[in-house]
């Protein structure tokens, strides 16, 4: 039995000696192999360092332009930029950059010149399209760099260019009018115009607009109708931008007949809601409210207490007045037309508008019928499509009467007039009246003082034509542009002054 638990005792020494033996080789080997972990560690940290892509930088890459926009001329009332295309460069993001070990340092590298840059891709353009777009981004590099004069003949270059390439020179156009030349952005729409055949209501929209600028108001309607006669009426900002014509021209019924369809067409058209409320009253046509009839018989008079006249006596009809019923009782300076007489009103200008010029001229009498043969803004109007129909007799009678009556109220029939005794060879009347469209519009327009330098020149009163002439430009320089050709003509009449006989 002793025996038996000396042998016990034994066996339980061996097993604790060998469990601790093992706990020992555990930890020992935990300790040897903690090194090799630590550099690996910073061996793979080296390795990924090496691996990580570097950045570089790079000059971005010019792409070709957008395209055409759009977009239209502003809404403002105190802007008119026509339509522009975009010429931002696209910038394509470089791609990422392998792995690489480093170059060797070289010597610093030379900028490269963008117009060189801009010539050579010029040079190696495919199509006539992408060549223009090319040559309008180095137009676009010389105004940034301030060279004006080298962008403007650029422009003309590319409008004397000899391809097919409408869109180019809508874009061309836009280039010159926001350089603020008139000249050469009316040359370039009228270019693109004749590409597309006539079929172009942008380009004659923003042809508007410049001539609108420049006070060639003729032209510009011209322009202007043509743009909403090719979208059906339905182009907002040329409807716009016509009201605004009309609006210049002292036509603030049409101008407001304007606005509103604009505004028919898009309510958020803020511009045209402004003009329409900055318009007034003055020279508005509105209908005569029809008042409720009497139970009594039209043909019955009320007795008076007195006895008075036959109660059976027929009324005897009246003329239509155009002075405004107490019952309407609209703001001062306003017209006043009853219901039918305002209804060939309407139709006379629908008929004008789609270019049917006899119906309109037809509609037109009838509403002056109606009125003993005097409503200013139908005469005015009448006599621009009788004019259209080469009846100038019956125009000048129209604006004679006008200008007699209401020539102050309505200035732009001084002008017209002008123009028909020009016509007639009348000269000194037609100087007399652009004399007083300039009076009456003064700096809004110095497009009439040319009228009048061009009169008294054909009646060889060269120095008065000079005078006007040189009135004339230094209005354009106040707006910040001068024609091209202002420079030939001056130097013509002067040359014509120097001829002339001193007075003995």
């Amino acid at each position: 039995m002793k025996t038996k638990f000396i042998l016990l005792v034994l066996l339980l020494a061996l097993g604790g000696s060998f469990v601790l033996s093992a706990q020992t080789r555990k930890t020992t080997k935990r300790t040897a192999t903690a090194p090799t972990s630590v550099e690996a560690n910073k061996t793979r940290e080296r390795r990924t360092a090496q691996t990580a892509p570097t950045e570089t930088a790079s000059e971005p890459q010019i792409g070709v332009p957008k395209p055409e926009s759009t977009a239209v001329p502003t809404t403002t009332a105190e802007t008119e930029k026509p339509a522009t295309q975009s010429n931002e460069p696209v910038v394509e993001t470089a791609p990422e950059a392998k792995p690489a070990e480093k170059p060797e340092p070289t010597a610093t590298s030379v900028p490269q010149d963008p117009f060189a840059v801009l010539r050579d891709q010029i040079d190696a353009a495919s199509s006539a399209p992408e060549r223009i777009q090319l040559r309008l981004k180095l137009v676009e590099e010389f105004v940034n760099a301030g060279k004006k004069p080298e962008a403007l003949a650029e422009l003309h270059a590319i409008t004397n260019t000899d391809v097919f390439d409408p869109q180019g020179f809508y874009n061309v156009g836009n280039a010159f009018a926001r350089l603020g030349e008139t000249d050469g952005a009316v040359g370039a729409y009228r270019k693109a115009i004749e590409q597309r055949k006539g079929r172009y209501s942008r380009a004659f929209n923003n042809l508007g607009v410049v001539l609108l600028r420049v006070g060639r108001w003729d032209e510009a309607y011209d322009a202007l109708l043509s743009a909403l006669k090719l979208e059906a009426f339905r182009y907002p900002e040329a409807s716009y931008n016509l009201g605004r014509l009309y609006a210049a021209r002292g036509q603030s019924d049409l101008a407001a007949r304007e606005w509103r369809r604009v505004l028919a067409q898009n309510p958020d058209h803020t511009a045209a809601a402004n003009a329409l409320a900055r318009v007034g009253t003055e020279g508005r046509v509105v209908v005569e409210t029809v008042r409720a009839a009497s139970p009594r018989s039209s043909t019955e008079r009320p007795s008076k207490p007195s006895g008075g006249e036959n109660a059976n006596a027929a009324v005897a009809e009246k003329p239509v007045s155009t002075k405004t019923p107490k019952s309407v009782a609209p703001a001062a300076r306003s017209l006043v037309l009853d219901p039918t007489s305002f209804g060939f009103l309407q139709r006379a200008r629908d008929f004008t508008e789609k270019g049917n010029t006899v119906e309109a001229v037809d509609s037109y009498k009838r509403l002056l019928n109606r009125q003993s043969g005097y409503f200013p803004p139908a005469n005015l109007e009448v006599s621009f499509a009788l004019m259209n129909l080469k009846r100038y007799d019956e125009a000048l009678a129209n604006l004679q009467i006008v200008v007699d009556r209401d020539g102050a109220r309505y200035p732009i029939s001084y002008f017209h007039l002008a123009r028909l005794f020009e016509l007639k060879g009348d000269l000194k009347q037609a100087e007399t009246l652009f004399s007083q469209a300039v009076a009456a519009f003064g700096s809004q327009n110095a497009q009439f003082l040319l009228d009048v330098s061009r009169v008294k020149e054909k009646q060889g009163d060269f120095k008065g034509a000079l005078e006007a002439m040189e009135r004339y430009l230094s209005l354009m320089q106040q707006q910040g542009t001068q024609p091209s050709w202002s420079g030939e003509r001056l130097t013509a009449l002067r040359q014509k002054v120097g001829g002339e006989p001193k007075p003995e």
